[in-house]
């Protein structure tokens, strides 16, 4: 048994010639299978679409009712439509006596005064400081992405900065619509210093109000909904309504009480495509998958292929894989009215990539093995980061952001 070995230069064109198909069913075949064939040629790898189309994102919305099943007056009362939704911006006035000042803004933004901002104004300020970014989106305890899209909105920074100056701010709480329950309420948090204090060349915290060049529908988080590019999705709010700024220095978010570690980043992890649980012996097999490339960024993605028998003392032999190039022409993949130099992470004279894959994006990525004799194998998958860490290295607690190693077994016949 002989790997291909990866080819040293490649084009977006010559990946799809090597096996791949354009899908616009984006994630579906990334999503875990419930079934498979007992005997069948393994398929092609599959090349996604960079930008998932809003309906086909994998939804992991919580609440009874979820939100975006709301209709007609239900979704009025619950400030869910354009022309309803208000986001409330306040200082937390709770007692606490481990707080020694308590937290203050100069204009605090609530319904009862009726200086809530509403989404025409927040689309003004989007006129002068608007983001747009492309990020894919990624749940904690999920083993596979739910979409990537190019997400549109403005820096919570500038949103903060309406409010005046402030005292005794140590975090930034934020929830959004969750209806009366208070054990449905969905919340999470950030330091002052990530909301206000964004390196340069880095992304930015921002409250999104389009994706893929659309407004974002309700099922997507819409109207607004904040965006946390370097964090999991439990940190992108869904139906953005509330900001509250405090001295208190705990995350309040929902997921920190289920042992999940709330400040964890994105991890650098690949995700292997379904096989069948047989395939003809003869073609080569070819396979692939998606791989998110997360604070440490990506270098390679890697594959590994033995006999299913095989010791626990038999050393795994890696190999490297090929990766999706980037688009040679941009307006292909935008929309339509959008150019890629005005996207963060691109050279803003070339409109080009200023890394690839983009931090916090993900890509496909391909492989191919001829000549397999009949017999059982197994097949593993792993990405390595720019700093040399192997998946699922470092991070020792998937609660901290789930990244094991996909294995696909499979019998050649």
């Amino acid at each position: 048994m002989k790997p291909m070995p990866p080819s040293p230069r490649f084009t977006r064109r010559d990946f799809v010639r090597a096996g791949s198909v354009l899908a616009a069913t984006a994630l579906n075949s990334a999503a875990p299978s419930h079934g498979r064939a007992a005997t069948a040629p393994a398929a092609a790898p599959t090349l996604r679409p960079l930008l998932t189309p809003a309906s086909k994102f994998r939804d992991v919305s919580r609440g009874k009712p979820v939100p975006h099943t709301l209709k007609g007056d239900a979704l009025i009362e619950a400030r869910l439509t354009p022309e309803t939704w208000r986001l409330e911006i306040t200082a937390d006035t709770t007692s606490n006596p481990a707080l020694k000042e308590p937290a203050s803004l100069s204009q605090p933004f609530t319904l009862a005064d009726g200086t809530a901002l509403d989404l025409p104004a927040l689309l003004k300020l989007g006129q002068q400081h608007g983001v747009k970014f492309l990020k894919a989106m990624q749940c904690l305890n999920i083993p596979a992405p739910l979409g990537q899209g190019l997400w549109e909105g403005v820096p919570l920074r500038e949103v903060l900065r309406l409010c005046g100056p402030m005292r005794n701010v140590r975090r930034i709480y934020y929830w959004g619509f969750h209806n009366h329950d208070p054990k449905q309420l969905f919340q999470s948090s950030l330091t002052y210093s990530q909301a206000m204090e964004t390196p340069p060349g880095e992304l930015p915290a921002f409250l999104a109000y389009r994706l893929n060049g659309e407004p974002i529908s309700l099922a997507r988080g819409g109207p607004v909904r904040m965006i946390i590019p370097w964090a999991h999705g439990f940190k992108s709010i869904k139906w953005l309504q509330r900001i509250v700024v405090t001295n208190d220095y705990r995350a309040n978010d929902t997921y920190a009480e289920q042992n999940n570690d709330p400040e964890a980043p994105l991890k650098t992890a690949a995700y292997l495509d379904e096989l069948p649980a047989k395939i003809p012996a003869g073609p080569a097999l070819q396979f692939g998958g998606l791989v998110l490339s997360g604070l440490s960024g990506l270098q390679r993605v890697e594959y590994a292929l033995s006999r299913s028998n095989a010791g626990p003392d038999v050393p795994e032999r890696w190999t490297e894989a090929r990766l999706e190039p980037a688009p040679a022409d941009w307006r292909a993949v935008l929309p339509a009215g959008v150019a890629s130099r005005e996207i963060l992470g691109f050279d803003p004279k070339s409109g080009q990539p200023a890394t690839w894959p983009l931090r916090y994006s993900m890509i496909s990525w391909s492989a191919s093995v001829a000549n397999l004799a009949p017999g059982k194998y197994a097949l593993r998958a792993r990405a390595v980061d720019l700093n040399g860490f192997a998946q699922p290295e470092p991070r020792p607690i998937q609660k901290s952001g789930r990244n094991s190693l996909d294995v696909r077994e499979f019998e050649v016949v």
